[in-house]
């Protein structure tokens, strides 16, 4: 029984970075049982499957920030006694959210290339599972959002919500390169709340750009 709990451990540590390094499909469980140093009984014995074992690497993630973000929001909601909350305080409530998930044996980069694979690789069971078992927070933040932002039409906020999820995921993925660039550049040191810091702003006007000029054939149809 002592075991149990580290060869559960090096089977998620190895499959997190795999996956994050090659894609869900590229990487094989063997590729992951040879790494963590386990044979293939172990991974279907604690997991059962491929789909699963890729759905608890995600857990390991969401299931903290689910907390973290629900007791969040309930301060903001306690704070402003019923009325709407500005959109920039939504916005930095949940990227402090986002930092404060644990993230001891990797860093917040690789959880964020998880992330982006999930919507652009065929992984519909993976997007089910996220909605089912964390669909109440975001549904919750979307709902705040929707209040902060009445002007908007509903598809148009669905499609500047999922431009500022790829922004933060772009951002917050490949933030050694950019740390890189601004100290070699630039001669500067950016933390990762440096580059929240800066983010915030800019996803905050996105969101409340003016709306686009309809296309020629909606303005024929009105």
């Amino acid at each position: 029984m002592a075991q149990q709990p580290d060869t559960v451990t090096r089977i998620l540590d190895t499959a997190e970075v795999l996956f994050a390094e090659r894609g869900f499909a590229e990487t094989s469980l063997r590729n992951i049982t040879s790494k963590a140093r386990v044979n293939l009984a172990a991974v279907n014995y604690h997991f059962g499957s491929k789909k699963s074992l890729i759905q608890a690497v995600f857990a390991r993630y969401l299931d903290p920030f689910t907390v973290r973000f629900h007791a969040a929001l309930d301060e903001l909601e306690a704070r402003h006694e019923g009325d709407d909350i500005p959109l920039e305080e939504l916005l930095e409530t949940m990227a402090r959210s986002v930092l404060e998930v644990p993230a001891e044996r990797h860093s917040l980069k690789v959880f964020m290339r998880l992330l982006g694979l999930a919507y652009s690789q065929a992984q519909g069971h993976l997007r089910r599972y996220i909605q089912e078992e964390y669909g109440s927070v975001f549904t919750r933040f979307t709902e705040l959002v929707r209040r902060a932002t009445p002007e908007l039409p509903d598809a148009e906020r669905f499609w500047r919500l999922h431009f500022m999820l790829g922004t933060v995921i772009f951002t917050l993925s490949g933030l050694d390169a950019l740390r890189d660039i601004a100290e070699k550049d630039y001669g500067e040191h950016v933390s990762v709340r440096d580059l929240v810091r800066r983010l915030r702003p800019v996803v905050v006007a996105a969101m409340n750009a003016p709306l686009p000029e309809p296309l020629p054939a909606q303005r024929e149809a009105g």
